[in-house]
């Protein structure tokens, strides 16, 4: 038996055997080695698409005129790796290849499976391959799981074509997948559904009597609509679990109809679930909005993606780490106040913890965003550091060295050292850098805020070198 999953009566794989009279009748499926009859699988599991034509979403990369859709039709496979978020249609996609391919579909879940199981589908498909001449796609899902040792099983049956490898993960292949079986793969990016997308499968659920809830009669409020197509936040598999809860929960009035309302939604599913994983791409990408809106100055925008990563449960003190990297890097001597803040909010996070310790996160990311900014003493530091790395270490100027023996006064150290603090205005001009860096200018103070100061003393105190 094909452990490939099917629904649509009367539905015949290419080149392969028709269902089983018994798949055809609606009352039984398979799922890899499992049987779930229609009534006690999930909804979500009942109404995935079994054809191209029920898929909803994803036009961009399954228009009829792109690569991935023209190789499907001429069975022409390679291997893939699809990307995106939960409940976008990354297994779903992988199992509607199979049925239109006239490849064997090997599922394998990185969650459960080790690499006796990898070598086992390995096995298999290379008996397939030279007894029946028929292809196998090996189906690989959360591949991210897999450490590397995993991965590199499957990457010599990949080149030599035992299998046509397929990969779904929510995290970044660039990080997750090694190299080497990144770099044979075709890397297709799904997107979060759109809201049309996820009302037109929840509508199909609605009217569906034989996979979907058709037959309890149910019946959405407009306003009960919006909220659950709201709260899924672009994952049909949120919505429609949702969706069932809040169906099972209602009861049925006089004409048996179970009318959905917003408050049955909102108990289905208290909250909006978080895109957010603190150790993947969301945590990285969320991080980089809020650092990249406290720089451009907008206490909105960082003030959200605060609020995004504290309501997903982002280490606090992560967050505070962040602010003080940006009180001394972008904002700097623009506001010398910012630094203490931001280390006064990380002393105060983790003296009085969540929730009221958000209070001051919120207070310095303000503070941070509404300050001028300057990232002249950290430019400073990289042009300094450059000379470090490729100039000559020249030693230090013998006026600069610290004479604290009579050797050393006899061998000139500190010999025409000027006090500052012997001379008018506590500053005297002379030479600080080593003889072939004498021309460098390491800062350069910006215009913004206290630093515009900084620059004018420095113009007195040193002329045109300031």
């Amino acid at each position: 038996m094909e452990s490939v999953w099917f629904v649509e009566s009367g539905y015949e794989r290419r080149g392969l055997e028709t269902m089983t009279s018994r798949q055809q009748s609606g009352s039984l499926f398979e799922h890899g080695q499992q049987q779930y009859t229609l009534e006690t699988a999930p909804l979500a599991e009942r109404m995935r698409p079994a054809t191209f034509d029920e898929f909803v979403g994803q036009e961009h990369i399954l228009g009829e005129d792109k690569v991935l859709r023209r190789s499907i039709a001429n069975d022409r496979i390679p291997s893939i790796l699809f990307w995106g978020p939960p409940g976008t249609g990354k297994t779903t996609l992988a199992r509607l290849i199979a049925t239109v391919t006239r490849a064997h579909f090997e599922p394998v879940s990185a969650v459960s499976a080790g690499v006796a199981d990898l070598r086992k589908a390995v096995a298999s498909a290379q008996e397939r391959r030279s007894f029946y001449q028929q292809p196998t796609i090996l189906f690989v899902d959360e591949i991210h799981r897999f450490n590397k040792a995993q991965q590199d099983v499957i990457l010599p049956h990949v080149e030599d074509g035992t299998v046509v490898f397929i990969g779904a993960t929510t995290e970044n292949p660039s990080f997750e997948v090694n190299a080497p079986l990144l770099s044979r793969c075709r890397v297709f990016t799904l997107n979060a559904l759109e809201p049309a997308d996820v009302e037109a499968i929840v509508q199909r659920a609605l009217e569906d009597e034989r996979r979907g809830l058709g037959m309890l009669h149910a019946r959405m409020e407009p306003d009960a609509l919006a909220h659950l197509v709201n709260i899924a936040n672009g994952d049909a598999r949120v919505a429609l679990n949702a969706l069932e809860m809040a169906t099972v929960a209602c009861e049925a009035g006089a004409d048996d109809v179970r009318q959905i309302t917003v408050d049955a939604i909102s108990d289905a599913l208290q909250r909006r679930t978080p895109m957010y994983d603190k150790a993947g791409d969301s945590h990285y990408d969320t991080i980089s909005a809020f650092i990249k809106s406290v720089r451009g100055s907008s206490p909105d925008g960082a003030l959200y993606w605060l609020a995004r990563m504290l309501e997903s449960g982002e280490d606090p003190l992560f967050i505070a780490r962040r602010l003080v990297i940006l009180a001394a890097e972008d904002i700097g001597l623009a506001n010398p106040g910012a630094l203490p803040v931001a280390v006064a909010a990380q002393q105060a996070v983790h003296f009085v913890g969540l929730p009221e310790g958000r209070i001051p996160l919120a207070e310095a990311t303000v503070y941070l965003a509404t300050s001028p900014k300057s990232n002249a003493a950290y430019m400073a530091l990289e042009r300094a550091m450059d000379d470090v790395r490729n100039a000559p270490h020249e030693p230090v100027p013998l006026h600069l060295r610290n004479a604290v023996t009579g050797l050393m006064r006899g061998m000139g150290y500190g010999a025409g050292y000027k006090y500052s603090h012997d001379y008018e205005g506590h500053f005297e001009l002379q030479e600080y850098l080593p003889p072939g860096l004498a021309d460098r200018r390491y800062y350069e103070p910006s215009d913004q805020g206290s630093e515009a100061a900084i620059a004018e003393r420095l113009r007195r105190w040193w002329g045109d070198r300031g």
